[in-house]
């Protein structure tokens, strides 16, 4: 886990979980804590950094990302890293009484390496 900070303050965290560590399937997770710090590219930036590491750090194939699909936000940030949308697994989550669906959505190391040029 790392903390993402703003004017020496701690806004979120990224983070990282094994779904299946014998086959090097990892999941990655973001929160910026306060709405304030929302929709300022921060997420974008740290996800980013995040995922650099991982791929430089670890013999990975894919990093992977799961939210819900009332996290728009969420979804955005995905896309704008080139992630692809792989599963959607229908009316799963329930948040105010309201069922959404799962959104798994991933990339693949050459997809990144082509993304960044590297």
């Amino acid at each position: 886990m790392l903390h993402i900070e703003e004017d020496e303050q701690i806004i979120g965290t990224v983070t990282y979980y094994w779904e299946h560590q014998p086959s090097l399937w990892l999941e990655v997770g973001i929160v910026i804590y306060r709405p304030e710090f929302w929709s300022g590219g921060y997420g974008t930036e740290a996800l980013t950094l995040w995922i650099d590491y991982l791929f430089d750090s670890m013999p990975l194939v894919r990093v992977g990302l799961t939210t819900w699909s009332g996290n728009t936000r969420m979804i955005r940030v995905a896309e704008k890293l080139g992630m692809q949308m792989e599963a959607r697994i229908r009316k799963v989550r329930r948040y105010d009484g309201e069922f959404y669906d799962s959104i798994r959505m991933g990339i693949l190391r050459e997809e990144w390496a082509q993304r960044s040029g590297t």
